[in-house]
C-alpha cells in the first residue's frame, strides 16, 4: 500500500483528495500547511506527495526545494487553482514531477499518480540492483591471517598509500583490492582492474595510458588509457609482475609525476589516480633477474599485504563452505543444501592448490552432483582425483 502525503491549507481539498485517494487503496497522511508538511517529510519516507502551491507560512514551491534536498527520489506533484502557465514550468524546472490545477480531474490525477508510483518503484528497483552488482562480497574467515589483513584495510584504506598485494593465485588478492578501494575515500569514484599478464606486452601501454589517433597502424581512434579512466578513484594493476620493462618505467613516472602521456601524444595530461598493485611472484627475485624494476617496486611497496593460500587458512574452510553452499543454491533456485561432518572434514584436508577458487568451484559441483545432504562419499566420488582418492572412514 503506497503512503500517499497531502499538503494543503484548505481542509474541504484535503478531505476530498484524502477520501478518493483512500477509497482507490492509498494510505493518506495530511498536513496543513508547508512547515507541517516539510517536518511530516523529514520524519518520515512517503511514496509520493501532492502539495498545494499557495499556502501561508511556506508555500507549495519552497517546500520542493527544501523537499528535494532530504529525498529527490520521491516524485512531488504540485497542485494550484492559482496557477498558469508560467508556474507550472517553474515547478516542474525545480523538480515536481507534474503539476495538476485545480479542481483537479480525477483520471487526470490518478493517472499521474500511478504514473509517479511507478516511477518511484522503479528507481528503488534500479537502486537494488545496482547495490547487488556493485556490492563487494565479504571477506569471509577468522583465521590469525585473515583477522590480520581486515585490520590492515581498517587502517590503509582511507589513506592514499600505494599497496602490494602478494598472494598464490585464487588466493582472494583481487577481493583485498576491492575492500581496499570500497573503505577508501575513493569509494564514489571508479575501480579500474587491469590484469597485466592478460594483456600483449605490446599494448600494454596504450592499454594503460591511452593513444593518438594514428599513433600506430591499428590506432584508428583516440584511446583513454585505463589511468584517465581511474582519474579520482583507484587503479588495480593484478599481476603486475607480468608487465613488460617499458611500461613499467613509464607507470614509475606516473607514480613519481601524477601525470601520463598518451602513445603518440606529446601533452601530459594529469591524473589523480590511487594504485594498487598485485602480484602472485616474488618481486624481489624479478628485480634480480632483471625482470622488475626496483625503483617501481619501492613505489608500490609502500603498504605489503600477504594473502594466505587456503592450505595455510584450513580452519577457515567451514565458513567458507557454508557461505557457498547459500549463493550457488539461490542461483540455482534450490534450498540450501547440508553437509556432514565427516564431508567437511575430508574438505578440510583435501590439498586445496587452487585455493578459494578451487574451493568454490568444487562447493558447486557438490551442489549438482549431490543429494539433499552433502557426504562425505560424494566429497570422495566427486572432489578427490582417483589418483589421490582415499576412502574417508564414516
Amino acid at each position: 500500500m503506497a503512503n500517499i502525503l497531502i499538503i494543503d491549507d484548505e481542509k474541504s481539498i484535503r478531505k476530498t483528495l484524502s477520501e478518493i485517494l483512500s477509497y482507490e487503496g492509498y494510505k493518506i497522511e495530511e498536513a496543513a500547511d508547508g512547515i507541517e508538511g516539510f517536518k511530516m517529510f523529514q520524519a518520515k519516507t512517503y511514496d509520493a506527495v501532492l502539495c498545494d502551491i499557495k499556502m501561508p507560512k511556506m508555500d507549495g514551491l519552497e517546500f520542493l526545494e527544501k523537499a528535494k534536498e532530504v529525498n529527490a527520489d520521491v516524485p512531488i506533484i504540485m497542485v494550484s487553482g492559482h496557477g498558469n502557465i508560467d508556474t507550472a514550468v517553474d515547478a516542474v524546472k525545480k523538480g515536481a514531477y507534474d503539476y495538476i490545477s485545480k479542481p483537479p480531474d480525477l483520471n487526470r490525477l490518478l493517472i499521474t499518480l500511478r504514473n509517479a508510483l511507478d516511477k518511484t518503484t522503479l528507481v528503488t528497483e534500479t537502486k537494488t540492483l545496482r547495490r547487488k552488482v556493485h556490492k563487494v562480497p565479504e571477506m569471509i574467515g577468522q583465521s590469525a591471517p585473515i583477522i590480520k589483513i581486515k585490520e590492515t584495510i581498517d587502517k590503509v584504506a582511507p589513506t592514499d598509500a600505494r599497496v602490494l598485494i602478494t598472494g598464490d593465485n585464487g588466493a582472494g588478492k583481487e577481493l583485498v583490492a576491492r575492500w581496499l578501494h570500497e573503505r577508501s575515500n575513493r569509494a564514489s569514484g571508479p575501480l579500474v582492474e587491469v590484469n597485466c599478464a592478460a594483456i600483449p606486452s605490446e599494448l600494454i601501454e596504450s592499454e594503460l595510458f591511452g593513444h593518438e589517433k594514428g599513433s600506430f597502424t591499428s590506432a584508428v581512434k583516440q584511446r583513454i588509457g585505463k589511468f584517465e579512466q581511474a582519474n579520482g578513484g583507484t587503479l588495480f594493476l593484478d599481476e603486475i609482475g607480468d608487465m613488460s620493462l617499458s611500461a613499467q618505467a613509464k607507470v614509475l613516472r606516473a607514480l613519481q609525476e601524477g601525470k601520463i602521456t598518451r602513445v603518440g601524444g606529446d601533452k601530459e595530461i594529469s591524473v589523480d589516480v590511487r594504485v594498487v598493485a598485485a602480484t602472485n611472484k616474488d618481486l624481489l627475485q624479478e628485480v634480480e633477474a632483471k625482470n622488475f624494476r626496483l625503483d617501481l617496486y619501492h613505489r608500490l611497496s609502500v603498504i605489503l599485504i600477504h594473502v594466505p593460500s587456503l592450505n595455510d587458512r584450513k580452519e577457515d574452510i567451514p565458513l567458507l563452505v557454508d557461505s557457498f553452499l547459500e549463493s550457488v543454491c539461490s542461483e540455482y533456485g534450490i534450498p540450501k543444501k547440508g553437509i556432514d561432518k565427516d564431508a567437511m572434514k575430508a574438505l578440510q584436508q583435501h590439498n586445496w592448490t587452487g585455493n578459494i577458487r578451487e574451493l568454490r568451484n568444487v562447493v558447486e559441483r557438490l551442489v549438482i552432483l549431490s543429494g539433499k545432504t552433502i557426504s562425505a562419499e560424494d566429497v570422495n566420488d566427486f572432489v578427490v582425483p582417483n589418483r589421490e582418492r582415499k576412502k574417508v572412514s564414516s
